[in-house]
């Protein structure tokens, strides 16, 4: 199935913007969804719309059966163990979350070590910030190339047994760094600590094998995968989640209520206190459906000869900066860029006048902007219904705002 024929299965894409056809290039913000997933959405509700799990009618136990259906088709998708080790989240960062205070913070005394790098989304840095104030753990910062990847070999000089939790970016919502996830578990478990990996950026785009990985926790959202916004997954070696607590409390989560005391449900429904996104949970099925048909690998090598061309392109044009891997097989489907006397917003702007839609700001990664010595970059990202005349047709629409600018300031 080619990039045309995958287009003609999301409605979106046949609009206009500023009367010009839409070229949606904001993918790593959230991608668009197919008529499969919308139509799963409005199934659920027109026709077997009801509360899960405790239920015994027919419509609770349809809706139950069809959540509990993508349960097991995640395991499937990301390869682990068991559905046991699946928790539904309202997204990645929920996810995150939920492993530093349930997790985390119970394993941290003063003396013991953080570490995260400095590409991370704030999602992936904020809460180990916090945790370091609450438990008095240093927060520290992996040693990095020039252009972002891991230094594997320093790494393993600065990993010790007081590193308690390493947690890091398959793939970096910015420089689209891909992580060595699977060498870098070795590393930590050999000091005895515990990896954590923010999957939003890779999870979508590559084939995942949490399994093979041998990280000790994953999470991912739903709406950066086709699947609608308030739905996440995290994945936990079962082991590290019957030791994890839950910091949310209520109905489903419990197995037993006394009055002073109580005791929770088992795994994975232990963490899933309240009404979930029933139809997101569901339609995060109907979307690992529709990936699974075109295929991970195919999704992968597809972004990457757009990534290969537009990285090119780019690199060509003076005035410009890449920044991140120049290798762009080390690249996910992100490139982020600047361009000398133009804001980046300024930039997204004038774009956004021809149609192209692309995303600028500091990304929610405001260290790194600091590192890169710029306050925001703009950042074009793909996925599998972009198509090559898109990444052309973007080039041309940049070179006009570049040279509309450099004519404005003569």
């Amino acid at each position: 199935m080619n990039s045309n024929d995958i287009r003609k299965d999301f409605p979106i894409l046949t609009r206009t913007v500023n009367d010009e056809p839409l070229v949606y290039l904001d993918n790593a913000a959230t991608t668009q969804k197919p008529e499969s997933v919308i139509r799963c959405i409005e199934e659920y509700y027109r026709n077997y719309n009801a509360n899960i799990h405790r239920g015994v009618h027919t419509l609770a136990q349809l809706a139950t059966d069809a959540y509990e259906a993508s349960r097991q088709k995640v395991q499937t998708f990301i390869n682990a163990s068991s559905i046991k080790e699946v928790l539904f989240t309202r997204g990645t960062t929920t996810g995150i979350n939920w492993v530093a205070q349930g997790f985390a913070k119970y394993r941290l005394h003063e003396g013991d070590e953080i570490w995260i790098s400095k590409t991370e989304h704030h999602s992936n840095f904020v809460p180990w910030q916090q945790l370091a104030l609450q438990t008095g753990a240093s927060l520290n910062f992996l040693p990095l190339t020039e252009e972002g990847e891991l230094d594997l070999q320093a790494t393993k000089e600065v990993l010790t047994h007081q590193a308690k939790i390493v947690s890091i970016a398959h793939a970096s919502n910015v420089l689209g760094t891909i992580q060595p996830i699977k060498e870098l578990a070795q590393i930590v478990h050999e000091v005895g600590g515990v990896l954590v990996v923010d999957g939003a950026q890779a999870a979508p785009h590559m084939k995942i094998d949490v399994q093979d990985l041998d990280c000790d926790f994953y999470a991912f959202s739903g709406h950066k995968m086709l699947a609608p916004t308030g739905i996440g997954v995290l994945y936990g070696k079962q082991a590290l989640l019957e030791e994890m607590q839950p910091i949310e409390f209520g109905g489903e989560m419990i197995d037993f209520v006394y009055d002073t005391e109580s005791t929770w449900n088992e795994l994975p429904w232990k963490f899933e206190a309240g009404t979930p996104n029933i139809a997101g949970g569901i339609a995060l099925g109907a979307a690992i459906d529709y990936l699974e048909q075109i295929g991970m690998d195919h999704i992968h090598a597809h972004e990457q000869q757009l990534v290969a061309y537009v990285y090119d392109q780019l690199t060509k044009m003076e005035g410009v900066t890449v920044h991140g891997p120049t290798d762009v097989s080390r690249r996910s489907g992100v490139i982020s860029f600047t361009m000398d006397g133009v804001h980046p917003h300024d930039l997204a702007t004038a774009l956004d006048m021809e149609g192209v839609a692309i995303r600028a700001g500091h990304h929610c990664a405001q260290p790194l902007m600091r590192d890169l010595c710029v306050s925001s970059t703009a950042r074009v990202s793909f996925y599998i219904y972009n198509t090559m005349e898109e990444a052309e047709f973007f080039i041309e629409a940049l070179q006009k705002v570049k040279e509309f600018f450099s004519d404005g300031f003569i």
